[in-house]
């Protein structure tokens, strides 16, 4: 088993079943700092954030640039979201270390899906000069969102697409409400952190929303009432928690029930645990650490206040959340991981950070021999409450499951020395893609590019 705080080099790494394979360099890059890039949800389009106060449109079709987003902001743009569950549109948000999120929509219609798009070449998001006919083809800035008073970090839109959470170094986290397609209604504004507010993103199946901070904290909300409200945290022992990620919807159903049949008893209470809980939480720290926690399926009780360390006044008791640590992934990064992504179609996890490595891991489960020596180890490192209820602490690094996950890929100085500032997986759409369900890895640097990558089976000679 491979010892979680180990760090490899490049002449003791260990040979991998899988390999990083550079497809294409987005084209042209910025020649700026480039901070993240999101892949639009059905179209073959990807949003990149650009320090140079602009958000670049490319085509991962013909990996090009199409549109170039600016005017709205006055610094830096930190951070993109695509709006889900939209109908005739695509609605992009932007945040800027201006402390303002924009709003920027595209109508969609007949004949105006992607290949149209990018067939017009490539527009800038404030060009006067064009005619009526393309300026609606593009994407235009509908609004924009004040409020904080420091730079935005993170937004993120819910699973529906009404509400769009910001946060910020401000130390406050802020919920919007969509009113029409030019106002929003700020709705809640949290400050449940100390410092610096990271990374938002919401549950895929509910409206729970979670935020991670320079405090080395991660919060949850919910919505009690006419209130949000503070439902529960995990504080971390890797320091500031730089990114939080939640498991695709329904993917442990696609992974595990397929093979259900035959399992263990212990893995079918696994499985059954896991439908409880929903999907987990990966995030990543300045550590070098990526971890993953679940929520603790529980009959909600009165000290449940209690458990999560936060005061209840307003809230029910039954909205409560408590997560636990579920794993620990294998150390490869010795400097801080700045973004982990977890594959919808695969829940292989990639991450990325300071130190200019791509580390993409796979859950398995874990064999016979090595589940008995694991449980054996587990129980001498874990703590035991009054009431004799078994409870794993992040110090032992051996939570009790019966999957282990392992580095099956792993690349070094993947942007030459700069540090990767976002790394997502992405559905390849272009013409040399060998499946529909075939993925890639998108990553994004300090040097301005924005590179993608497949995911190829290592060759044996």
């Amino acid at each position: 088993m491979t010892d979680p705080s180990a760090s490899s080099s490049p002449s003791t790494t260990p040979p991998y079943s899988l390999q990083l394979t550079p497809l294409s360099t987005l084209q042209p890059p910025s020649s700026s700092r480039t901070w993240q890039t999101k892949p639009h949800p059905s179209l073959p389009l990807v949003a990149t954030a650009c320090s140079d106060h602009t958000v670049r449109i490319y085509s991962l079709t013909s990996f090009t640039l199409v549109q170039t987003l600016s005017g709205a902001h006055k610094r830096s743009v930190r951070t993109v979201s695509w709006k889900p569950n939209t109908r005739g549109e695509s609605v992009l948000a932007t945040g800027s270390f201006d402390s303002s999120a924009a709003i920027w929509r595209r109508q969609e219609g007949v004949g105006r899906g992607e290949e149209d798009f990018t067939s017009r070449g490539v527009r800038s998001g404030n060009d006067e000069d064009d005619d009526d006919e393309e300026e609606d083809d593009g994407f235009d800035f509908t609004t924009i969102l004040d409020g904080h008073e420091s730079e935005l970090k993170s937004l993120s839109w819910s699973p529906s697409g009404h509400l769009l959470a910001t946060c910020s170094r401000d130390k406050s986290v802020w919920i919007w409400e969509e009113v029409d397609e030019e106002n929003y209604e700020t709705v809640a504004v949290l400050q449940e952190h100390d410092a610096d507010v990271k990374c938002v993103a919401w549950h895929p199946e509910e409206e729970l929303l979670v935020s991670s901070s320079y405090d080395d904290w991660v919060k949850f909300y919910r919505e009690d009432g006419d209130d949000w409200v503070g439902v529960g945290g995990i504080e971390s022992e890797g320091g500031t928690v730089w990114w939080v990620e939640f498991e695709g919807s329904g993917m442990k159903e696609r992974d595990f029930r397929k093979a259900r049949e035959g399992l263990s008893e212990g893995r079918e209470e696994w499985i059954a645990m896991l439908e409880r809980s929903g999907p987990r939480l990966a995030t990543s720290s300045d550590d070098g650490g990526v971890r993953i926690y679940r929520r603790k399926p529980s009959e909600r009780s009165g000290n449940a206040a209690a458990s999560t360390g936060i005061p209840s006044i307003i809230r029910s008791f039954s909205i409560d959340e408590e997560w636990v640590l579920d794993a620990v992934l294998p150390k490869r990064h010795d400097r801080p991981v700045y973004s982990v992504s977890w594959s919808k179609r695969t829940g292989m996890i990639v991450s990325a950070g300071s130190d200019g490595k791509i580390v993409v891991y796979k859950e398995r489960w874990r064999e016979a021999k090595k589940q008995q020596s694991h449980e054996a180890e587990t129980k001498a490192e874990s703590d035991v409450q009054a009431d004799g209820e078994q409870v794993t602490t992040e110090a032992g690094k051996k939570p009790d499951t019966p999957t282990e996950w392992s580095v099956v890929a792993e690349l070094y100085s993947a942007h030459d020395v700069f540090e990767i500032n976002h790394v997502v997986w992405a559905h390849r759409r272009d013409k040399d893609c060998r499946s529909e369900d075939e993925e890639v890895i998108i990553s994004t640097g300090d040097d301005g590019e924005v590179k993608v990558w497949t995911l190829d089976e290592v060759v044996k000679a």
